[in-house]
């Protein structure tokens, strides 16, 4: 989504592997010290020991709160773990309206939940919608489905620290200076 030709909308493009969680934590922590009010979930993984499934829980940027999104299905399962209860309350928290405040919105990922159409894909359409800022990250096997939501609204980036937080101030400063703007009219 654009206004005035900033792009509002950007995925982290990232291979298997890359501790994109880790990288997205570094990216919410930057901004942070830099005083973006940011909304949103990233997730955190626990027991990354070779062999054994992480138990994945999302972190509400807002409240600190953690949902746990995961089940263990013990350690010869190969089916996915996402435990759909876990996301579908961390879905409805994220189906509150945004505040007014905010600046940026941070998902942790575009993955198959949201390309078979669930997931948090509420989240991100609201937030397309409204109008704010929205980082997210995307895998190769998700591409497609990533580009046919957003039908040609957002772009890629590299899994480069600089490249991402350089993209993320940008549409923040715009909305910045928008509503800067329109408390100038108004009062």
């Amino acid at each position: 989504m654009t206004i005035t030709g900033i792009v509002r909308l950007a995925a982290v493009v990232y291979d298997a592997g890359f501790k994109i969680d880790d990288f997205l934590t570094r990216v919410a922590d930057r901004l942070g010290a830099d005083r973006v009010n940011m909304a949103g979930v990233l997730q955190e993984n626990a027991g990354d020991a070779a062999g054994v499934c992480s138990a994945m829980t999302l972190v509400d940027l807002t409240s600190r709160s953690r949902f746990r999104i995961s089940q263990d299905l013990g350690s010869q399962a190969e089916g996915c773990r996402l435990d759909a209860h876990g996301l579908a309350e961390i879905g409805a928290l994220l189906d509150r309206p945004l505040g007014h405040d905010v600046e940026l919105l941070m998902l942790n990922r575009f993955g198959k939940a949201e390309a078979e159409g669930g997931g948090l894909r509420s989240a991100f359409v609201r937030a397309m919608e409204a109008g704010v800022p929205m980082l997210t990250a995307v895998r190769p096997p998700y591409i497609e489905a990533w580009s046919k939501f957003h039908g040609r609204l957002a772009v890629d980036l590299p899994s480069d620290f600089d490249t991402v937080l350089a993209w993320c101030r940008a549409p923040v400063q715009e909305l910045r200076a928008a509503r800067h703007a329109q408390l100038s009219l108004a009062g």
